[in-house]
């Protein structure tokens, strides 16, 4: 029966300082990722999983059947927003997962203008 070494390490805990994790590493400014960005894996990323840090693994694993938002990321890793940040920027630069921006909102429409195309449009095909 082999039991896996990481199997009862624990992600964070008081006595491992964050930067071990992001290993000393800041987030590039390239790489400003906002909270409701989605984050999913690449297909191949199991492949490379073994040689990542036990909180990046994390992250693929969370990841790796669908999206999930940088909080939701945040909040299920229990890791601060900057350090998965730094986390998700080192998985994008090695190719493992995929960040699709958020949509951005849609602006605010003048109604006056598309009360009158509606006037134009009653007034061309009758309604």
């Amino acid at each position: 029966m082999s039991e896996d070494p990481d199997e009862g390490l624990e992600l964070t805990s008081p006595l491992v300082p964050l930067f071990v994790i992001t290993n000393g590493r800041a987030l590039p400014p390239d790489h400003q990722y906002e909270h409701t960005a989605l984050v999913t894996a690449v297909r191949d990323a199991e492949t490379a999983v073994r040689a990542l840090s036990p909180e990046a693994r994390t992250v693929i694993d969370l990841v790796a059947n669908g999206f999930l938002s940088v909080a939701e990321v945040a909040g299920y890793t229990h890791l601060p927003l900057g350090v998965v940040r730094i986390l998700l920027a080192q998985l994008e630069e090695g190719g493992l997962i995929l960040v699709r921006k958020p949509i951005p909102r849609a602006e605010r429409v003048d109604r006056e203008l598309v009360s009158a195309v509606l006037n134009g449009l009653k007034n061309r095909f009758g309604a």
